[in-house]
């Protein structure tokens, strides 16, 4: 899967590239508040993105769907089935030149990217669909390397406030939403994943046939100072949610985070 450096940018928007963009960028990382992040807006060139939403699939094509207390959504990295701009995407995300950029403009060295549902792929919600507030799996639970980072690339033309679906930051102690993020097109987010960023997005409320679409790629390191031991995803009920949920979503995530740990050290690993 290697590229040559014009190839590994010719999708994107090449004033992200300069030396003084990614110096600007790099600051803003690292003074974002509740924790590090970056919003960029057309982040792709444009008649790539176009072409990526154009030829977005529907959700029946995504190979995993998800429908819970806490969620409700879609998700497939099963690029195979998609038109062939996808797997160009991945293939750019996936280069070695972009994950240099990456370290670049966030300060977190040898940042790599999986090969597998882990790595890169495509989110997808139907109106209603939502992504309660969490915080992500810490370690990857086969290849045992660290997440970092989580890149979105937003692709809602004519998303309008009152569909709902902002991407939401919460504080560490989950009291207040501190930022939130609408998920315009080719609109990009990346930010740092740790014990403390906590995000997700409230209920969408679309006219027929729109969806919330997003690319997804996550970022590892080999190694990380300030690691700590294997969980999975933790959700976090809000403030105002209610008493019953409030309990439902604590007891499921101590009994799933709990299982999840003890199975993966016997060798068992879902995800």
């Amino acid at each position: 899967m290697q590229t040559t450096f014009a190839k590994a940018l010719e999708y994107f928007n090449s004033e992200y590239f300069s030396a003084e963009k990614i110096a600007q960028l790099r600051q803003n990382f690292q003074n974002a508040k509740p924790y590090r992040h970056l919003v960029m807006d057309n982040f792709l060139q444009k008649d790539f993105a176009d072409l990526l939403h154009d030829n977005f699939p529907p959700t029946e094509k995504l190979a995993k769907h998800y429908d819970g207390i806490n969620e409700n959504k879609s998700e497939g990295a099963n690029f195979d089935d998609f038109h062939p701009a996808f797997n160009e995407i991945r293939i750019a995300l996936m280069s070695s030149e972009f994950a240099q950029w990456v370290s670049q403009v966030t300060g977190i060295a040898d940042v790599f990217i999986t090969n597998d549902h882990l790595g890169c792929g495509l989110h997808e919600g139907k109106n209603g669909s939502f992504l309660d507030i969490h915080i992500d799996f810490n370690i990857h639970p086969s290849r045992n390397v660290h997440r970092r980072l989580n890149l979105l690339i937003y692709m809602n033309k004519d998303w309008k406030p009152e569909y709902g679906g902002d991407l939401e930051m919460w504080n560490a102690t989950m009291t207040a939403c501190e930022k939130k993020v609408a998920p315009i097109f080719n609109r990009a987010v990346i930010f740092e994943t740790n014990e403390i960023s906590y995000h997700g997005y409230s209920k969408i409320n679309v006219p027929k046939g729109m969806t919330r679409k997003s690319i997804y790629t996550y970022f590892y390191t080999n190694e990380r100072e300030d690691a700590v031991s294997y969980h999975d995803t933790v959700f976090k009920p809000r403030p105002d949610d209610t008493l019953t949920k409030k309990i439902a979503t604590n007891t499921k995530e101590k009994i799933k985070n709990f299982i999840k740990a003890q199975l993966r050290k016997v060798g068992i690993v879902f995800k």
